[in-house]
C-alpha cells in the first residue's frame, strides 16, 4: 500500500469516527455522562472483527496456495480450512455475545 493510500484511509477512518459527533444533539441534552462500558464493548467488538477478518484472509490465502501446490490433498485441506475459519469466526460471535449481554 502506498503512502498516499495509507493517508487517505487514515483520513477516511478519522472522518467516519468523528461523523457522529457532528450530528450529536445540542448542549441542552448533552448533560449525561459518557457511558464508557458501551464504548469499550464497541471497541472490543471492532478489534475482534478486524482480527477475525485478517485471520480469515490469511487462512483463505494459505488454503488456496496449498491446494494449488498439491491438488491431490484438496479434500483434507478444505476440511481443515472450514474448521479453522469456523473457530476464527467464533471469536467475533463470542465478542458480540459479550457486547449484547453487557
Amino acid at each position: 500500500m502506498s503512502k498516499k493510500a495509507a493517508w487517505f484511509l487514515l483520513a477516511l477512518v478519522v472522518a467516519l469516527v468523528l461523523a457522529p459527533v457532528t450530528f450529536a444533539q445540542g448542549p441542552e441534552t448533552a448533560a449525561k455522562a459518557v457511558d464508557w462500558i458501551d464504548f469499550a464493548a464497541a471497541l472490543a467488538l471492532g478489534v475482534a472483527a478486524a482480527g477475525c477478518g485478517l485471520g480469515q484472509g490469511k487462512a483463505t490465502a494459505a488454503a488456496c496456495e496449498s491446494t494449488a501446490r498439491n491438488p491431490g490433498a484438496s479434500g483434507p485441506i478444505r476440511n481443515a480450512f472450514i474448521i479453522g475459519v469456523a473457530l476464527i469466526e467464533s471469536l467475533v460471535l463470542y465478542a458480540l455475545l459479550i457486547v449484547l449481554i453487557k
